[in-house]
């Protein structure tokens, strides 16, 4: 019986890996370009219908460019609803809605992350367990809050009552406070040897080394706030007072027959998340992942 030869083909093995690697990276671009035209193609539908002039909607196999080009849907969208009043209502809400809402989560997560004190575990747990719960549940609760407030009586109030229950957001919570964990505890304790109080360590340390963080949790805020609807239906009696979103939903009750028009008021609305979205695209990825590292 012979002894195996010593011999091995490198060059052969070599090649067999870089077939599998291409073959694995094959597939799995496939499958995420599948998944990209999935979730892209009804935003591309929705713009191509709103600047088509006329012409079958819904069709098979589905277009993928417009046959002529025309803004009138848009005309008819701004002549026939107060679009530009919803806009600037839903920034009115969004700004006020998004700095609250991030001053808050981060004032409440440092504590939870960087203070030793009784049940301190035990209370970010209990705040992450209603995370279950649906948004819908605290509709009643807040709705009652917000007219035992006087919210409702005056005009301010009723702007202060669309973004005042959604400030306190549990996902920001959990997001700050892995952040800040990823923040060696030596900083902070060189800064208070210095003299810093816990507001100035928190200014001036934390924060600043959040900002990853701070950034994509503002983008998630400002999309909530801007696509919020339900809430504003229900509490709002002056239409006018309406976010766009909860207009556009008015809208599309004008236009019953004419769903171009109802596109092009959904475009309007898609173009400020798509503008944030691509101006701070580079903090929202990293600032998600520190916060899962964290």
């Amino acid at each position: 019986m012979s002894a195996a030869s010593p011999y091995i083909d490198l060059a052969a093995i070599k090649r067999r890996k870089r077939a599998r690697a291409a073959l694995t990276n094959a597939l799995v671009y496939a499958v995420l370009t599948v998944i990209a035209v999935v979730a892209v193609y009804p935003f591309w539908w929705t713009a191509i219908t709103s600047v088509e002039p006329a012409g079958p909607l819904y069709e098979f196999p589905p277009k993928l460019w417009p046959e002529g080009f025309t803004l009138r849907h848009y005309e008819a969208a701004f002549s026939s609803a107060p679009l530009a009043k919803y806009f600037l209502n839903s920034v009115i809400v969004s700004f006020f809605g998004v700095i609250l809402s991030v001053i808050l989560a981060a004032l409440a997560a440092y504590p939870l992350a960087k203070m030793r004190f009784w049940g301190r575990d035990v209370i970010f747990f209990t705040i992450l367990a209603t995370l279950v719960l649906p948004n819908e549940a605290g509709l009643i609760v807040n709705y009652i809050t917000t007219v035992k407030l006087g919210l409702l009586q005056s005009s301010i109030g009723e702007y202060v009552a669309l973004f005042l229950p959604s400030i306190a957001s549990t996902v920001g919570l959990f997001l700050m406070r892995q952040a800040y964990l990823s923040i060696p505890t030596e900083l902070i304790e060189a800064a208070r040897i210095d003299g810093a109080s816990e507001l100035t360590v928190w200014w001036r340390v934390m924060l600043p080394l959040t900002k990853p963080t701070l950034a994509a949790f503002s983008i998630l805020q400002f999309v909530g706030f801007w696509n919020s609807f339900l809430w504003a239906i229900i509490i709002l009696n002056d239409r006018e007072k309406y976010p766009i979103a909860a207009g556009l939903l008015d809208l599309s009750g004008q236009f019953a027959t004419n769903t171009r028009a109802v596109a092009a008021g959904t475009v309007i609305t898609m173009i400020p998340v798509i503008l944030v979205f691509l101006f701070a695209q580079r903090y929202f990825m990293k600032g998600l992942e520190g916060a899962v590292k964290g």
